[in-house]
């Protein structure tokens, strides 16, 4: 397995999914869809994901990542594609539903596999440089979603997003030699149950942090393409707000290899939490695209730098030969938070504006905040 070659597949296959929630909720809006009707499109990429992703992970546990992510990218391709196959909102439901599904499949052996690369002491550094390259697709994916809709129209922007999607499965086929397991699998050991991981208390943390900062990340993509909208943006300046997050985030990235060797992980997650929460604050009082771009770019930088070290206390607290059978169950966290949270901030932006969902978001990141503040102030980090 080569290091630049998954982060490679990570790239292709984050773009076309990333571009494709963007263009989802835009087309959806343009549809006339109420914000809920977006929520439950949001809430679609995530309900599979959600029941089978501890599922996935024993099964790359056992036969390896090659023929997962083979067919997690041909169910991506797939997925972007429908809409232009079928234009109109029900194959959006549909689209959502198999990109969703697809993508876990490629995020889940991505983590995997780098987490297996190196060295134990590599592994913060790792996975840094893992999220470097989902910087990088976080931030052309909305600029590609933007421009593409501007110039070709939702519809046809899809095809734009099926060119990533269709690389990413040749790339797979191509060069499918490079995702053999060379090393025997340890076997999972029998008796044990998905509870005996939640009932592990350090693991069990790790888990509760990662879904909330992960709420703070998806509705990000939710939220933006709604409130952007309602106050008259177009596509691409949407898509350039959106690509200023990610630009953060690779920013941050950058720095994170020699940061992760000076700061310990509760330090830097309880840092993103009050940044999080203090951007999401932030946006309910603007309407300027340049200040929406600064507050983006601000978000960016607190959620951009949590999730190396999220991933390094994972693995770490991984019982052996059950890494990917944990990256399922945070897989599972972190899509219940993404299925239920759209339909109920949905609801409350149908009815009451977008407003109190940016206070809503802002309260349970910061709450969050105190909470792993707490933790470093007593030394468990």
């Amino acid at each position: 397995m080569r290091f630049g070659y998954v982060i490679l597949l990570t790239i292709l296959a984050h773009t076309a999914f990333t571009s494709s929630r963007m263009t989802v909720s835009l087309y959806a809006l343009k549809l006339q869809a109420t914000p809920f009707t977006v929520g439950v499109l949001m809430a679609l990429y995530a309900l599979l994901p959600m029941l089978l992703s501890v599922l996935a992970g024993r099964l790359i546990d056992r036969v390896g990542p090659r023929v997962p992510l083979m067919w997690g990218n041909a169910m991506l391709l797939a997925g972007v594609l429908l809409p232009f196959l079928l234009p109109g909102l029900p194959a959006l439901f549909a689209a959502a539903t198999i990109i969703g599904s697809g993508f876990m499949l490629s995020h889940m052996i991505s983590n995997n596999l780098v987490g297996a690369y190196g060295k134990p002491e590599d592994r913060a550094a790792n996975f840094s440089w893992l999220s470097l390259g989902y910087s990088v697709s976080g931030s052309l994916g909305p600029l590609i979603a933007g421009f593409s809709i501007d110039w070709f129209g939702e519809v046809r922007s899809f095809t734009v997003m099926a060119a990533f999607a269709a690389l990413a499965l040749g790339v797979t086929l191509w060069r499918r030699e490079e995702l053999v397991r060379h090393e025997t699998p340890k076997p999972r050991p029998s008796g044990h149950s998905v509870m005996d991981l939640v009932r592990n208390r350090k693991l069990r943390s790790v888990l509760i942090v990662s879904g909330m900062l992960s709420m703070g990340w998806d509705l990000f993509t939710f939220v933006m393409p709604i409130h952007c909208s309602n106050i008259g943006l177009s596509a691409s300046t949407t898509g350039v707000i959106m690509a200023s997050f990610g630009a953060a985030t690779f920013l941050v990235r950058l720095a994170m290899p020699s940061l992760s060797r000076r700061l310990k992980e509760w330090q830097v997650i309880t840092a993103a939490f009050v940044v999080s929460g203090t951007a999401y604050l932030l946006f309910s009082l603007v309407t300027s695209a340049p200040l929406m771009m600064s507050i983006a770019f601000l978000l960016g930088l607190g959620l951009g730098c949590s999730q190396p070290m999220v991933m390094s206390l994972l693995y770490e607290a991984s019982p052996p030969g059950r890494q990917g059978e944990v990256v399922g169950v945070r897989t599972t966290v972190l899509n219940i938070s993404s299925t239920g949270l759209p339909l109920v901030f949905g609801a409350v932006g149908s009815a009451l504006g977008m407003g109190p969902v940016f206070w809503g978001i802002s309260a349970c990141l910061l709450t969050g905040g105190y909470a792993a503040g707490r933790k470093v102030r007593r030394g468990k980090t």
